[in-house]
């Protein structure tokens, strides 16, 4: 089963969705905006993933920044409370199978190579 983290009223994430649910493929949504992300999680995907592929600085909530929180994203140490405290800031949507990042953002090409 696909574990999807996002936020479900971005575009990118419903492409997404659309793409999972055109190939009927099981998936547990998890809406990091309602429900967070944890410390846990960010670690887990801080071993898989660098930091600068995780920090969506495209987004309204990255430009919307302090400078200091700005700053904070650049190292994963003073990083991972801004993406808790923000989590609209974390890359989306991010597709984890057995705990594994799978896809990060959306990029139809590449999810026709994983899931067909």
């Amino acid at each position: 089963m696909l574990e999807i983290f996002g936020i479900p009223n971005c575009n990118t994430v419903k492409k997404s969705l659309d793409y999972i649910k055109s190939k009927n493929l099981d998936y547990n949504f998890h809406n990091y905006k309602k429900e967070g992300a944890s410390d846990q999680k960010i670690q887990e995907w801080l071993k898989q993933q660098p930091l600068e592929k995780l920090i969506n600085k495209k987004g309204t909530t990255y430009r919307g920044l302090s400078d200091t929180d700005k700053t904070a994203l650049e190292t994963t140490e003073t990083a991972i409370p801004v993406m808790i405290a923000k989590p609209s800031v974390i890359k989306r949507p991010i597709i984890v199978k057995d705990t594994k990042i799978i896809a990060l953002g959306f990029d139809e090409a590449q999810y026709q190579e994983i899931f067909g």
